[in-house]
């Protein structure tokens, strides 16, 4: 009889501890997919911007942390903020100071979740997800798809959060949770390092702060011991930059190490000064009657506020610590527009239209060195030269935005017949130099298709793409030096050597449709041969474009 008893206790407890691993990890994904949907809803209402605001907004450290907080506010996760900074400094767009700016901000806008988790409506978790399921059902609007999402995502976040609860209530029964929680509160490096490994785990410092909100609610965890496990979770959600930092530029390995830094400086500050900062917190909790939760949300908030405000004055020095760390020449291109000054456009129209030109000449540079990279992953596959290819075509349409921002101010200004006729050109040549780069951007991804799906090209095949890659490239290279020098010469070879390409990109498909039906090449790679001839074609098309302007300009 003792051992039926005994026998049924094993499976009761078997079967608890199943339910309640099944109520963490389903709420944690829920809580997850809850951040994500809500993040991405918020992000389309305001318009799929947030990489022209940390662009355009950064000028100085604190517009970089204004900058930092409002895009982390829209994503609902620093590190996807981080990650966006980590690639734009990568490409030129950002220096490693403006970076660090934006990185603190991220810091304090990742707070923002915590506030919303210690508003206690879970109740409410269900209707949330209902009235955002009906917007997304029932309705065609992108916009009310857009609120669905974000209700959706926001009753998700609480529901998730509601089964994690729920989950973690049996590990009050547990001897070895107890005397973690005592060992925690009376050890804070050990509360730093679980905190830490935690949310490397999850990947989401906000769920492992939702978490830790609900184990204080429930009183599983004192707030001596609750307190270095957030100061943890900031340091572990800095994993993600670091990942995304691999293979990158120097100077994206360093923003990414800047990240760490800030967060390692804030949580040896914060341990030093623990116990202040306990009483702080609960003096807080006492005079303003907060919940648990909302307890956590605070002292999240004044952790990394503060830490921004004690670092924000030694930007230069954190940058020093992290060039120092990570020797190395920086090899990166500004991409940044650097002749478009808007003075001179009230001022003298001429030298504004001379300044341009020298814009767009920059931009037709960024595209040949587009073209040759696509050339080279094209003969190597590797890798590097697809990311660079897409880095210059991101570039190349950065300046096409504000180049031609320029130049339609720039029409309101009193220009001479002359000077009218060249600023049309320059509009037109713009148009032909973005279209290029969209047209290499599409033979990469072919590229990367071709890879992807192992399809094979005969040698044949190979060398007759070699020999139309290197006419087109010089062929650009020719239409942008006619363009600079204002060449008659130059700009009639290129019109020659547009038509060769014409002639070779006929010749070349009839002759690969030869060999698919020989059977030397499958019809995948007809398809990737003749779509790269195609791209290669109508690249030839657009700088025959600017050689006419060049021509019909002289005229």
């Amino acid at each position: 009889m003792f051992v039926e008893i005994n026998h049924l206790g094993v499976e009761k407890m078997e079967l608890n501890l199943q339910e309640m691993l099944f109520e963490f990890f389903g709420g944690l994904g829920i809580f997850l997919y809850g951040i994500k949907l809500m993040g991405d809803g918020l992000q389309k209402s305001a318009g799929d911007r947030l990489r022209d605001i940390l662009d355009r907004f950064t000028t100085n450290p604190l517009m970089g942390v204004l900058a930092g907080i409002f895009v982390t506010v829209l994503l609902q996760t620093s590190t996807g903020t981080t990650v966006i900074t980590i690639g734009l400094v990568s490409a030129g767009f950002m220096t490693l100071r403006q970076a660090i700016g934006v990185i603190m901000g991220a810091n304090i806008g990742t707070t923002v979740t915590a506030f919303i988790i210690g508003i206690d409506i879970g109740e409410y978790a269900l209707p949330f997800i209902a009235i955002g399921s009906l917007m997304l059902f029932f309705f065609k609007s992108k916009k009310v798809h857009n609120y669905g999402q974000i209700f959706f995502g926001f009753g998700a976040l609480f529901f998730g959060l509601e089964l994690m609860s729920a989950g973690m209530k049996p590990l009050r029964g547990f001897e070895a949770f107890h005397e973690l929680t005592v060992e925690m509160s009376a050890n804070p490096i050990l509360g730093v390092l679980i905190g830490t490994i935690f949310t490397v785990i999850v990947q989401s410092s906000s769920a492992t702060i939702g978490i830790l909100q609900s184990l204080h609610a429930e009183a599983m965890v004192s707030l001596d011991g609750a307190l270095p496990v957030l100061f943890g979770d900031n340091i572990g959600t800095t994993i993600t930059a670091l990942l995304a930092s691999i293979g990158a530029s120097v100077a994206a390995k360093r923003a990414a190490a800047t990240h760490v830094l800030f967060n390692l400086i804030g949580t040896t500050i914060f341990v030093i000064l623990l116990g202040p900062f306990t009483k702080l917190i609960e003096l807080l909790r006492d005079n303003l009657d907060l919940n648990p939760e909302m307890t956590i949300a605070f002292a999240h908030g004044i952790f990394n506020t503060t830490n921004t405000i004690i670092q924000l004055p030694f930007i230069a020095i954190l940058a020093l610590i992290v060039v120092k760390l990570i020797p190395g020449e920086d090899s990166i291109v500004e991409y940044k527009a650097q002749h478009l000054d808007p003075v001179f456009i009230e001022q003298s129209p001429s030298i504004a239209l001379g300044q341009a030109k020298e814009e767009v000449l920059r931009m037709g540079k960024f595209a040949l060195k587009g073209m040759e990279e696509t050339h080279e992953f094209l003969k190597t596959k590797n890798t590097k030269h697809s990311s660079n290819a897409y880095q210059l075509e991101e570039a190349i349409n950065n300046l096409d935005r504000k180049i031609t921002d320029y130049l339609v101010d720039l029409a309101t200004s009193s220009l001479s017949g002359h000077e009218s006729e060249e600023h049309s050109m320059l509009i037109d040549t713009v148009r032909d130099i973005e279209r290029i780069g969209d047209h290499f951007e599409n033979i990469v991804e072919l590229i990367e298709y071709q890879q992807a799906n192992k399809v094979k090209m005969t040698n044949t095949a190979m060398e007759d793409l070699e020999i139309m890659f290197n006419l087109t490239v010089s062929t650009v290279e020719q239409a942008l030096q006619a363009l600079d020098q204002k060449n008659l010469d130059s700009a009639r070879a290129v019109v020659t050597k547009e038509d060769e390409i014409d002639r070779m990109e006929r010749t070349l498909r009839k002759q690969h449709i030869l060999r698919m039906n020989e059977g030397q090449c499958t019809g995948q790679a007809g398809i990737v041969f003749v779509d790269i001839i195609s791209n290669l074609e109508r690249i030839g098309d657009h700088a025959v474009n600017i050689a006419e302007y060049v021509l019909g300009e002289q005229k």
